[in-house]
């Protein structure tokens, strides 16, 4: 991992955020890019008078002050924490956040992006709606979502649901890879119910392959699928939940609100979503 995106709109839901951005950035030893993006108001020109541009103008360079008094007060949130050292570059841009994400992600080579939610639950920010989730339901790379809630602490333990199809283990790779860099375990969940079609022989391929690596495979029989991942994530103390999004329909199928509401019992609980 290289690059790190960081968009943020310098609230504190943000801000709580960028410190997370900030220890995995220092973690894994990448660059950290920070994003905030801006709109000017629409102008109707049959009322409007014609020297319009100088407001335009003004507008963007009080903007870009903003931008600049921000930024300082993120650097001093790096310092404070002993965290001055990480690389950090800053991109300002002109349109809606989702297509300016998108832009920085293929001119930058971004690797992963670090987003904040706010609300009583985190999760559900994530999962209903929301620009967080649509960045996370829409972005080609990894999102890490942060509640507002979690305040971070060591991650020694992030938690890998799947299915055990072979799109799932180039993720788990991928969480594996994180989580040497961060000297945390992976906890990897499979729900085997009367739906599941998963032979024996394939749990044995899987533990096998990752034999080497700081992984452990748990294979809980229940019908009530999701009920077992809440539990999961209370009982062996998950710090970090990872997922893969099969398609953007993969959260209203899967997290249903009776789940999310669950989940607001551990919404400090950020997700990293992957996608195939």
């Amino acid at each position: 991992m290289k690059k790190i995106l960081f968009p943020t709109d310098f609230s504190e839901v943000a801000n709580n955020a960028f410190v997370h951005a900030l220890e995995l950035a220092k973690k894994v030893q990448a660059e950290l890019i920070l994003l905030h993006t801006f709109e000017f108001p629409i102008v109707d020109t049959q009322y409007f008078p014609y020297n319009y541009m100088p407001l335009y103008d003004s507008l963007e360079l009080s903007k870009f002050d903003t931008f600049k008094e921000e930024i300082a007060k993120l650097r001093s949130i790096a310092e404070e924490r002993n965290l001055h050292n990480v690389k950090m570059t800053h991109r300002l841009m002109y349109g809606d956040l989702l297509g300016c994400i998108k832009v920085v992600i293929s001119e930058e080579h971004v690797d992963l992006v670090v987003m904040g939610t706010s609300g009583a639950s985190g999760w559900k920010e994530i999962f209903i709606g929301t620009t967080t989730g649509e960045v996370v339901t829409s972005s080609e790379v990894p999102v890490l979502s942060v509640p507002f809630v979690a305040k971070y602490d060591k991650i020694e333990t992030i938690g890998f649901t799947t299915r055990y199809r072979e799109k799932d283990k180039e993720a788990l790779w991928q969480v594996v890879n994180i989580a040497k860099q961060m000297k945390a375990t992976v906890k990897c969940l499979y729900v085997r119910n009367g739906d599941s079609d998963v032979p024996m022989t394939t749990f044995a391929v899987w533990e096998k392959e990752f034999t080497n690596e700081p992984v452990q495979f748990f294979v809980i029989p229940d019908e009530d699928v999701e009920t077992t991942i809440v539990e999961f994530v209370a009982n062996q103390n998950i710090d970090m939940l990872a997922m893969t999004a099969y398609k953007k329909s993969f959260f209203t199928e899967l997290f249903t609100t009776h789940f999310t509401e669950r989940m607001t019992y551990h919404s400090d609980t950020p997700i990293l979503v992957l996608h195939e």
